[in-house]
């Protein structure tokens, strides 16, 4: 196995890179990604944690694989590997459950196409990032090309693919790379923590929450504003909305599963 996917009672999704030697993606892994991420849509999950085991979360594609296939096969291959690995990346991009991702050691390539993916990421303090794609002659895939500008502003997105040079940590947080930093001993207590209350949330809104923030870059104000406001009436009288009020009103916490529970599909985001 070179991905493992574990959902908890909570509805919680870990999903887990666990190939060994940087968890480079070769066929295979992106393969066992792309049905983890399956797995995630089946179980209505209520938010995915995803890690990497080892030194390294993911140093982007496997090199080796690559370079040992002759011309004619490696174009071929190359698109079995991208498409497996970007269906994984629209089915969690599709997903109500927010996505955490929890990094270390380094971090490149198809490993920030990953990163970039996130709703929520954290870095230990000894991870590094590369986007590495042009010092080998290639181009970004994993979505690095569309993520990267909007996350880091498009002077700062062409810096990283041309120059590849090494990001820390520290420069990845103040880039808005990432959206916390935390010793290396804590990273996988923090990641499950922010992971599980998430899972204990309003999906639904969450899901409709990732629509409108993932649509700001390409819908103008006037448009952004009614679909806001469509989304808020929409969520005011879901399950998810009246139970989020009454405990608010009651001083307890909200039981956003249990609504889902008890209404099927009333607690969904619209589309």
């Amino acid at each position: 196995m070179r991905v493992t996917v574990e959902v908890d009672g909570d509805g919680l999704a870990r999903v887990e890179l666990c190939r060994g030697s940087g968890n480079a993606i070769d066929l295979a892994t992106a393969r066992e990604l792309r049905d983890a991420a399956l797995e995630c849509e089946r179980a209505r999950v209520r938010a995915v944690l995803l890690t990497g085991r080892g030194r390294s979360f993911c140093v982007g594609g496997d090199l080796k694989e690559f370079a040992a296939l002759p011309g004619e096969r490696l174009a071929a291959h190359l698109t079995d590997v991208t498409d497996a690995l970007h269906t994984a990346l629209r089915i969690l991009s599709g997903l109500d459950a927010p996505l955490v991702v929890a990094v270390q050691g380094a971090v490149a390539g198809a490993g920030l196409g990953l990163v970039g993916a996130a709703d929520i990421g954290l870095a230990a303090t000894d991870a590094g990032f590369t986007a590495a794609y042009t010092a080998i002659g290639y181009t970004p895939d994993a979505g690095v090309s569309w993520s990267l500008p909007r996350l880091v502003g498009p002077r700062r997105a062409m810096d990283l693919l041309l120059t590849n040079r090494r990001v820390t940590a520290a420069e990845a947080l103040n880039m808005g790379l990432v959206s916390r930093v935390v010793e290396p001993e804590r990273l996988n207590e923090e990641a499950a923590r922010t992971a599980g209350t998430l899972a204990r949330g309003a999906t639904a809104a969450y899901g409709a929450t990732r629509r409108l923030v993932g649509r700001a870059h390409s819908t103008g104000l006037d448009e952004h504003l009614d679909e806001e406001a469509r989304r808020l009436a929409a969520a005011a009288v879901s399950g998810e909305g009246r139970e989020g009020v009454a405990a608010f009103l009651a001083g307890r916490r909200a039981d956003f599963a249990g609504c889902e529970r008890g209404s099927g599909t009333q607690g969904r985001a619209l589309r």
